[in-house]
């Protein structure tokens, strides 16, 4: 079981380049992946983007990749031919000049002519540190795994916590319904003779107190929402990603426990009606932090 949030890094190097990758995880219904690289490495982003889907199935994922080189950032490039031009032109203008002398043209006048000398961006050779990168990219993706499993941890402890709590709500519902039958009996003979003193027909009050008690009958309920607990339970020991399992049994659970609080409004039911949407709530905060 893996959390949403979590930080990695990752760093590789040869004798020419060091990249290193960060990478920062944050909830997510779903999976959204935001890359930053330097433009070198844009003809690599699709690998990038694969490498990253593969152990990520929901979350923010904030990648940046940084590279530097261990070589210059720029190149100077020569222009012979145009360096040629220029001495041939000046040659040909000194003989047409008369008594002009022809002498050799100093080497450096003609590389500081314009466009003979030319500063440019080095090159980069892509493909020979896709290795690196991938590299990096799976240290970081490492790191951020490790991060989210042991933030997983603590979401499965405290979610088992909250369920257990939820079990024992469950249970005190459950022996509040078994005598719910006699307290609504006692309940309408009590109004009953209110209004009515001692008039009271027995089978006529058996027989409301039993609609009564089926109107507010909890079985189904109690039993749908013990599956879905138990489910819950199973959920939190498989090794694949479950929060959006996690997410739906809480909504299933929410939907139960609202009917039992419709159905039961007795103090004693009603009391834990409002415990459990309590527990459902601390489980829903933190189920939206599993992967």
């Amino acid at each position: 079981m893996q959390s949403m949030t979590g930080y990695g890094r990752g760093e590789a190097s040869n004798s020419q380049v060091t990249v290193v990758v960060e990478l920062k995880s944050v909830n997510n219904r779903f999976r959204d992946i935001q890359l930053r690289c330097p433009k070198e490495y844009m003809a690599l982003e699709p690998r990038i983007n694969t490498m990253l889907k593969e152990p990520f199935q929901r979350g923010r994922i904030d990648a940046h990749i940084g590279r530097s080189s261990t070589g210059a950032s720029k190149v100077v490039v020569a222009d012979a031919r145009l360096a040629m031009e220029y001495m041939k032109v000046i040659n040909d203008a000194a003989e047409a000049m008369v008594g002009f002398v022809v002498r050799d043209i100093p080497f450096t006048f003609i590389l500081s002519q314009p466009g003979v000398l030319n500063v440019q961006e080095a090159r980069v050779d892509v493909m020979s540190e896709q290795e690196i990168v991938e590299t990096a990219l799976q240290s970081a993706i490492a790191d951020l795994s490790e991060m989210r499993k042991k933030e997983g941890k603590n979401l499965k402890e405290d979610l088992s916590g909250h369920l257990e709590a939820m079990m024992e709500l469950l249970g005190a519902v459950s022996s509040a319904r078994d005598s719910v039958n006699q307290r609504l009996e006692d309940k309408l003979q009590t109004r009953l003779q209110r209004l009515l003193g001692e008039r009271v027909d027995p089978f006529r009050l058996a027989q409301e107190a039993a609609i009564l008690a089926d109107k507010a009958d909890v079985s189904e309920e109690i039993a749908r929402l013990g599956s879905h607990c138990e489910q819950f339970r199973e959920a939190l020991e498989l090794g694949v990603p479950i929060g959006r399992r996690l997410e739906f049994l809480l909504q299933e659970m929410n939907r139960e426990v609202n009917t039992i609080g419709s159905k039961a409004s007795e103090h004693p039911v009603s009391r834990s009606v409002v415990e459990m949407k309590t527990v459902l709530e601390r489980m829903r905060e933190q189920a939206a932090n599993v992967q």
